[in-house]
């Protein structure tokens, strides 16, 4: 059994608050048993407008978001998937929105960029993240805590190629910050979907409440088994979702229903 930990927050525009907070429910998860832990998507800045990341950009391993998430990786002895930070471009306007894991030794094990760029206008509500973001582009996986770790971010969780352009993994990662109309429509829907069809376990940490910035995230970040089973979830506010993962119900649910094998595209 390997002790899962989804880190559910509400971030501010307060950078230092921000990490305190990340990294009190770090400590949390460490006392629970988690080996690996994962922080929601702009865990570490909700600002109050899309353009005031670009004063927080950090170069490529260096800057004190990296550095907190090194820091409690060493000291706590856990895996971290960081949720996401802003890492400068050549571009001075945009950032790349990065998922960077670091191992229990506090070194970078690997990093990825959000790939789709969430956009979105009800009329009442608008977001267009490539006015800041740039894409990434390429599907990154990563060995941690004895797993292959596929690793996406928030709006990719629409895009089931991306998941299938990573291989079989043991678990898919998908810190998030879904806003509160989309969410309760189809948040759990698709990482239900996303671990059913990739039989998977999918660790999912989200931002989860009523922002300083006024805006509002949906939360319920959540740990899902490989049969769409919720294992755990923090449906509002600060918290932690704590799960197994474990090995002999992964390979029961890929051995009674052979789906992997059974792929012809």
């Amino acid at each position: 059994m390997i002790r899962l930990a989804a880190l559910q927050m509400v971030s501010t525009p307060d950078l230092a608050r921000n990490l305190a907070s990340a990294r009190v429910l770090l400590e949390k998860a460490a006392q629970g048993g988690a080996r690996l832990a994962a922080l929601p998507e702009y865990f570490c800045f909700m600002g109050q407008a899309d353009t005031d990341k670009l004063a927080l950009a950090e170069g490529e391993g260096e800057g004190p978001i990296q550095q907190m998430l090194s820091d409690a990786a060493r000291e706590l002895g856990l895996w971290i998937i960081g949720g996401t930070l802003p890492i400068r471009t050549a571009d001075p306007a945009r950032v790349r929105n990065s998922c960077s894991v670091f191992a229990p030794d506090g070194t970078q094990a690997a990093r990825y960029d959000k790939i789709h760029l969430f956009c979105y206008d009800s009329g009442r509500e608008r977001y267009d993240e490539g006015r800041v973001l740039e894409a990434g582009a390429d599907p990154v996986a990563v060995e941690a805590a004895g797993l292959r770790v596929g690793l996406s971010v928030c709006y990719d969780l629409r895009f089931p190629e991306l998941y299938r352009a990573l291989g079989v993994c043991d678990l898919l990662s998908v810190p998030a910050a879904f806003t509160y109309t989309t969410g309760e429509k189809h948040w759990e829907l698709l990482l239900r979907a996303r671990a059913v069809e990739n039989q998977c376990y999918v660790i999912a940490a989200a931002q989860g409440g009523r922002h300083e910035n006024g805006r509002r995230t949906w939360g319920h970040s959540m740990i899902v088994d490989p049969w769409g089973e919720v294992l755990a979830c923090v449906n509002e506010g600060e918290g932690v979702a704590l799960a197994d993962f474990d090995p002999a119900r992964l390979k029961q649910v890929r051995e009674q229903l052979p789906a992997l094998t059974h792929r012809v595209f």
